[in-house]
């Protein structure tokens, strides 16, 4: 951990390259609570005020009580020392009260900025390139926005303010000593210059460790999740996976605590050393004053003045120091805020997008289409070239890792294509704004997502134009086979699904399936993308989930990703992919007389099968693997 001055000057340099970040984070804070943050300020300057007026109203307390004492107790003897005490009274009560109200103020500052910067990283973070999710980094850049962004805008103003306030009342002490000495105010500086070292040496170490240790902060995060979230807790005790992944856990937090406690060892020996220093400097200015007291230069009022002045004083310029270095230390920290808002997305609308097709008439092209995923070097598709023709639905399948499901990510402009093109009726899909081709696709991906909300909640999730009205949600629920779902659950479509919350109903795998495919119907969209949409069901009810299926998609141009080939016989057309490539192309009964991979696959399915049951319901029943 240790650095010599020269590296220590660099990263002092980088460090201070950051302050720029500072308009930026008050910005933040004028954004999200003007009123408040104005009221914050002018209280810390009149907070900042108070300290001199009580070292002056002492001063005159103490001037005061001499002549008192000396004479006789008439009726107004007293009357200097009990009006100057009222008024330092006063100050004190007025300085408790501002520090009351200065709590508030701060406190609802506070939730307005972290109420306000969450919801800057969430819209990031819904808007941000799928590509984003494939990157490690991208994970420790949010990791560390969310753990510190959220707070350090708010901490920057507080060290702001406090700064200047410690700033206008150390002016107003050292105007104070000045007639006392001109050294004074430079002794006051002298005893500070230590620890000043020490603020900025110890800000940047902890920035350091901070950037290092991020990755091993999101493992134990994961660890941490692992052991308390339903999504493992099955397999967590067949397993007997618990103590293992708490042992991980607790090594990764011993490693950081150790390392954490070995730089705060490290600041508290040095911030001993520079406090020692500065009360020896201390102790020096006092005994002179004490001296020039004993030898008739100076009252005692004088010297409760200088006492508390030069003491305050140093307080206020360690307490100077310290808001400097959290403010740089804020600006450093706060800088992975803006890091993370500041990410480009390559997904975005054409300066001029061209509209729409409405309807599609014609087809959509994959133009001899290259990719792969960021980070990977494998293809997931090279020179693929395929035509779906509009109002058809058309069926993909082939083997795990084929690309078929890359297929859906292109044509929702999740990812753009390495090299070719995706068209539709002829425009490239790159010349149109992205959220109209969204709005005019629905899908059901391959791991659909399980709402912890209502049934009814959980299908109008795809509407764009408000809430939906009931009647269009048990249409929806019609068309995907659910609703004798709704009709079971106990509350009909307004039970809360999950177990997420409290009186939440979990349903099977392929009843949120339905689910999915309900809120996809939901959507009137001219393009239907499904994957894997009867992965869940069992034969009998996929095949009644088929006859509606042909009558809802009747008009619109269908993509069905699937491994069953009984979903897949009923397509207008079957493609059959392997290794990113289309190798075969037809109906059903084409397929199997070509005696091709499909006509392959289809026997040993029925062989495989016919032993238990009907080859139609074997087929049918055969459950999908993840293809990425």
């Amino acid at each position: 951990m240790s650095s010599s001055p020269g590296v220590f000057s660099a990263k002092l340099r980088s460090a201070l390259r950051q302050l720029p970040n500072l308009p930026r984070a008050l910005a933040l804070v004028w954004y999200a609570a003007p009123r408040y943050a104005i009221a914050w300020v002018a209280l810390l300057l009149v907070s900042g005020l108070l300290p001199v007026v009580t070292v002056l109203l002492t001063r005159l307390l103490v001037n005061a009580l001499p002549p008192a004492l000396s004479r006789e107790v008439q009726a107004g003897a007293l009357r200097p020392v009990l009006l100057w005490f009222l008024f330092l009274a006063s100050t004190l009560a007025a300085g408790e009260i501002l520090h009351a109200l200065s709590t508030w103020v701060r406190t609802a500052l506070s939730e307005l900025v972290q109420d306000y910067v969450v919801g800057l990283i969430h819209r990031q973070s819904a808007s941000v390139d799928l590509a984003f999710y494939e990157s490690a980094d991208y994970y420790d850049r949010l990791h560390r926005a969310r753990s510190e962004a959220a707070y350090r805008p708010v901490a920057m103003l507080e060290s702001t303010g406090t700064l200047l306030q410690s700033a206008i009342t150390l002016a107003a002490m050292s105007a104070v000593l000045v007639p006392f000495s001109w050294w004074l105010p430079a002794a006051l500086l002298l005893s500070t210059l230590p620890a000043c070292y020490v603020v900025i040496r110890s800000v940047v170490r902890q920035y350091r460790w901070r950037q290092a240790s991020t990755a091993d902060e999101r493992r134990a995060w994961y660890y941490d999740w692992l052991l308390t979230s339903g999504d493992a807790a099955a397999e967590l005790r067949l397993f007997a996976l618990g103590s293992g992944f708490s042992q991980r856990y607790q090594d990764l937090r011993q490693h950081l605590r150790q390392e954490r406690l070995k730089l705060a060892q490290q600041q508290g020996l040095a911030e001993a050393l520079a406090r020692t220093v500065g009360l020896a400097i201390g102790g020096a200015a006092l005994l002179w004053m004490a001296r020039r007291v004993l030898a008739g230069h100076g009252t005692l009022g004088d010297l409760a003045v200088l006492v508390q002045a030069f003491w305050q004083g140093q307080q206020l310029m360690r307490s100077l120091l310290e808001n400097a270095g959290q403010l740089l230390a804020h600006g450093l920290f706060v800088g992975n805020l803006f890091e993370f808002l500041g990410l480009k997305q390559q997904i975005v609308d054409p300066p001029q997008p061209t509209a729409f097709p409405a309807p599609v008439q014609q087809e959509i092209h994959f133009r001899q289409i290259s990719f792969r995923y960021p980070g990977s070097s494998r293809w997931a598709l090279q020179g693929f070239d395929l035509r779906v023709p509009a109002g058809q639905i058309v069926a993909v399948v082939g083997p795990n890792g084929a690309g078929k499901t890359t297929l859906i990510k292109l044509l929702c402009r999740l990812y753009d294509p390495t090299a070719g093109s995706v068209n539709i009726d002829g425009l490239d899909l790159r010349q149109l704004s992205v959220g109209e081709l969204r709005q005019q696709i629905t899908a059901l991906f391959q791991q659909p997502v399980r709402y912890n909300d209502t049934l009814a909640a959980n299908i109008a999730l795809a509407s764009t134009d408000g809430p939906p009205a009931p009647a269009a949600v048990a249409a929806a629920a019609a068309a995907a086979g659910a609703e004798q779902l709704a009709a079971r659950l106990p509350e009909g479509y307004q039970t809360l699904l999950g177990k997420m919350f409290l009186d939440g109903t979990e349903l099977s795998g392929g009843e949120w399936q339905r689910v999915a495919l309900a809120r996809a119907f939901l959507r009137q969209a001219q393009i239907i993308l499904l994957d894997e949409p009867t992965s869940a069901m069992d034969s009998w009810a996929e095949a009644d989930w088929m006859r509606r299926f042909r009558s809802l998609a009747a008009g619109r141009t269908v993509i069905v990703i699937t491994h069953r080939f009984t979903t897949a016989m009923r397509a207008d057309r079957i493609h059959v992919m392997d290794a990113g490539r289309i190798i075969e192309s037809g109906t059903h009964e084409d397929l199997l007389s070509h005696n091709g991979l499909y006509a392959q696959s289809w026997r040993q399915q029925m062989e495989a099968a016919s032993s238990t049951t009907s080859p139609k319901a074997a087929a049918g029943a055969i459950a999908p693997e993840a293809d990425p």
